[in-house]
């Protein structure tokens, strides 16, 4: 998996493309991070448009990112759901947790 970042006024793009699983962990915590504390980012859109694949790992490390910016007072949303992915996202309830589009 790779992730990029995108800051449009207020609002970070992490735009991932490939596999999501446990071997990105440190790649995707490594994206986030940076935006937890910066004053400018308000809200974070986690870009699933590149994504096939993601499992329950990937599951937590999102769980993660919503705790830590929830922290940080920053809203978290997910887009570009598709497939497989929007599948594995609505069997685990996540629509309850994210907004998904």
């Amino acid at each position: 998996m790779q992730a990029s970042i995108l800051n449009e006024s207020g609002k970070a793009i992490i735009k991932l493309t490939g596999r999501f699983d446990f071997n990105t962990h440190r790649e995707f915590r490594a994206a986030y991070e940076p935006l937890v504390g910066d004053a400018a980012v308000g809200s974070v859109v986690v870009d699933f448009s590149g994504v096939d694949y993601l499992d329950s790992s990937a599951l937590g490390m999102l769980l993660m990112l919503r705790d830590k910016l929830g922290g940080a007072n920053k809203e978290v949303a997910l887009a570009g759901v598709r497939g497989n992915v929007k599948q594995v996202l609505d069997i685990a309830n996540f629509g309850k947790l994210f907004q998904i589009s």
